[in-house]
């Protein structure tokens, strides 16, 4: 059976910086006037939070604010430095935190505000601690400081997660140009559970581990496809080497090392080792630029 294709150092090497010039071009090329559309109303919101909480003098008084999901994520950006979702529930002691958990049980919003106030950036709100009143250039700093932090994520999350979405559209297109059929969503725990050859499911269990496509190849073996995109070299030792190979050593374990073809499509910035460390435990890599090779590939096993 065809093995999928091997990289040697220089291909690695000359592959990955095409992917990282595409996204310095993409990077560069990208509008400012989204991440201004985000300061902008994230200035409005806490412009209009810290009126409705007297410049945070009275944080406490109204918990019913943190029943309004856009205040939620906004005191967690009053720490310093700011609290994540997942820490906030932690220290707080809540599994969840809506609107509907805060009317049942406002002692959640009693520790949130705990929370906030312990971790409170002075050097954004000094007048808190200093227990008077801001001037205006100290509110206009704070303000603008908080609105360009929630701002700069959220680009970043979004950035993420349009870059992925916009990768699996890709593979999905290209896989359907060729042919192949794609199907409903489904858990793989046997070989009874898979695509027909020639099919292929989105994002679905593969064993215990999920794979953003599962594909059945015209010879019968499975192909578990990652969408991978990096923002920069130290990320991609998560995304390719913690996640996809670590897959890639599961699935073959689980399936049969001859049945599986555990294969990542790449686009963004990766270091050569990584690449080599990926490739030498199972995973086999295509790039997003280059789409072609893994659909013509993926065709040559229907003549085996």
């Amino acid at each position: 059976m065809r093995a999928p294709p091997r990289w040697n150092s220089e291909e690695l090497e000359r592959e990955r910086r095409k992917a990282i010039e595409l996204f310095r071009v993409e990077r560069l090329e990208e509008p400012l006037e989204a991440y201004l559309r985000h300061f902008e109303r994230y200035q409005s919101r806490i412009e209009d939070f810290l009126e409705l909480t007297v410049d945070l003098t009275k944080l406490g008084e109204d918990r019913g604010l943190f029943g309004r999901p856009e205040y939620l994520e906004l005191v967690r950006y009053l720490a310093g430095p700011p609290i994540s979702t997942d820490d906030l529930k932690v220290l707080v002691d809540a599994g969840s935190i809506t609107s509907q958990r805060l009317q049942a049980e406002p002692q959640i919003a009693e520790r949130i505000v705990s929370v906030v106030l312990q971790g409170l950036d002075r050097r954004r709100f000094p007048w808190v601690t200093e227990r008077r009143e801001p001037d205006e250039i100290e509110r206009y700093a704070a303000v603008v400081a908080t609105a360009s932090m929630m701002a700069t994520q959220r680009l970043s999350t979004n950035r993420r997660n349009e870059g992925k979405a916009k990768q699996e559209q890709q593979v999905e297109d290209a896989l359907l140009g060729v042919g192949l059929v794609k199907v409903p969503r489904r858990h793989v725990r046997t070989g009874a559970d898979l695509p027909n050859h020639g099919e292929f499911c989105g994002e679905s269990k593969l064993s215990n581990r999920k794979a953003d496509f599962i594909l059945r190849l015209w010879d019968h073996r499975v192909m578990p496809i990652e969408c991978k995109v990096s923002n920069s070299a130290t990320n991609s030792v998560k995304r390719l080497n913690n996640d996809a190979a670590a897959k890639a050593e599961v699935w073959r374990r689980d399936f049969g090392a001859t049945q599986v073809v555990p294969c990542a499509v790449l686009s963004g910035v990766y270091k050569l080792h990584n690449l080599e460390d990926a490739q030498d435990r199972g995973l086999g890599l295509f790039w997003a630029h280059r789409l072609d090779e893994l659909v013509g590939w993926v065709s040559s096993t229907a003549s085996m």
